[in-house]
């Protein structure tokens, strides 16, 4: 697939299209975006030296359908990965979940019940609507950090290299194509391991800004980044970590189970690499930050924008005010 043709397919995914209506929506809780932390992984309530980092995720409707299992096993990934992207430490979780039936009932908390054993992060309360017409789960997560080591997205900063981290041992899910699971076949002290890498990036202070790499995909996740950040980026695909014998087009779109970017200085690159190496999973540098608000890929040969967020929107919030 030709560059040009490459940029046009992300442009049209699903996966960021869906983000569009995000800024019409916090608008009516912060007008002006100062005031929460809309645009981040989760939101931080600070509390002297440690805050309290909140999160919620919905499952997609169709991932529901396709495989209830699956469903409620990524309703607490998801969590946890979005208190891991800000440096944190998941504590616990509530849902609400609607059921039309015993058996999607059972699937979805066999899932659930599954993830809870491998990450060791409960779920300590919540609402069961057990008689409705459909099925829909939602789930919300607390954690905590060390203030001054949380990390932001909305931090990168022009002249930062971009590293991007994923484990990829790992194969694409049988009910989901764009899922790359990585975790139901680890041991729990494995997978333990991995959720400490970020803290430690953290702790360290090793990172500009971060997130974990969600539905929009690598590339669209970077976008929503550099999007709040009011910078750019120029990204090599050739340096992208993927699995052997992954189509580029595919792997750009793909929801990882265990993944995260970064931004550095040039010198915490290789300390980075380092952490997230040291837990199993492969980091790299795959390009640099920009002043140019332009996501700009390139494979050497050729080069071409994917957004320009001068015109361009993912979320469509723009610039926050960042802490």
């Amino acid at each position: 697939m030709k560059l040009d043709e490459l940029a046009q397919s992300l442009r049209d995914f699903e996966g960021i299209a869906r983000k569009r209506s995000i800024g019409s929506l916090v608008k009516w809780f912060d007008e002006d975006l100062s005031t929460g932390n809309f645009g981040e992984d989760a939101a931080v309530i600070e509390r002297g030296d440690e805050s309290l980092l909140i999160a919620a995720d919905g499952i997609w409707s169709k991932l529901m359908d396709a495989d209830p299992e699956w469903a409620g096993y990524c309703a607490v990934l998801v969590n946890i990965h979005d208190i891991l992207a800000m440096g944190g430490t998941p504590l616990a979780m509530v849902d609400v979940f609607s059921a039309n039936s015993p058996d999607v009932c059972n699937r979805v908390l066999a899932g659930m019940s599954e993830a809870i054993k491998k990450f060791g992060v409960p779920v300590v309360g919540g609402h069961v609507h057990p008689d409705t017409v459909y099925n829909a789960l939602d789930v919300a997560i607390i954690g905590t950090a060390q203030t001054d080591s949380i990390i932001y997205s909305c931090k990168a900063r022009d002249g930062e290299d971009v590293l991007a981290a994923i484990d990829l041992d790992g194969r694409v899910h049988p009910s989901c194509s764009l899922c790359w699971d990585t975790t139901t076949m680890k041991h729990p002290e494995v997978l333990r391991k991995q959720l400490e890498t970020m803290k430690r990036v953290g702790e360290q202070h090793l990172a500009g800004a971060a997130k974990d790499i969600s539905n929009p995909g690598l590339l669209g996740t970077l976008g929503m980044m550099l999007e709040v950040s009011e910078v750019g980026a120029v990204i090599e695909l050739e340096q992208i970590p993927i699995p052997e014998g992954m189509d580029m087009h595919l792997w750009l779109r793909m929801y990882p189970g265990m993944g995260f970017l970064l931004t550095a200085q040039p010198e915490h690159v290789q300390e980075m690499i380092r952490i997230f190496e040291e837990a199993g999973m492969q980091a790299a540098k795959i390009g640099e930050i920009t002043g140019t608000k332009k996501l700009e890929i390139t494979n050497n040969a050729e080069s071409v924008v994917v957004w320009d967020f001068a015109r361009d929107t993912i979320m469509g919030i723009g610039p926050v005010t960042c802490r």
